[in-house]
């Protein structure tokens, strides 16, 4: 918010409207559901790279360069919070609903 509140100051009058908030969150790349490119990239990794199957925190980490902790305290609470993300007891997975976010035809597994 601090982000939008700077496109405010600059390209209005200091107010947020929702027509600036628009303006901001594109320019900073955050899709409709907040999800920013680390977002976007832990899915399609999950989808893309690993084919929907169970990875682990740490692989997931070293594939999009991220540190785990980060992956852990910062981005999973949401993901899994709006139902994109789930932890099996293999490791982490995409949910249908982020196949769906992403336009990839989901297939149910079978792990």
């Amino acid at each position: 918010m601090k982000r939008v509140r700077d496109y405010a100051t600059i390209l209005g009058d200091g107010d947020i409207t929702l027509e600036i908030a628009k303006i901001a969150l594109n320019k900073l790349e955050i899709d409709d559901l907040g999800l920013d490119h680390i977002d976007l990239k832990i899915l399609k990794t999950l989808i893309t790279n690993y084919a929907g199957k169970p990875v682990g925190l740490e692989t997931l980490a070293a594939t999009i360069n991220e540190e785990i902790d980060t992956l852990e305290d910062v981005y999973e609470p949401y993901l899994m919070q709006i139902g994109f993300l789930a932890r099996t007891p293999r490791g982490r997975i995409a949910t249908p609903l982020a196949y769906e976010h992403l336009g990839v035809e989901y297939h149910e597994k079978d792990f």
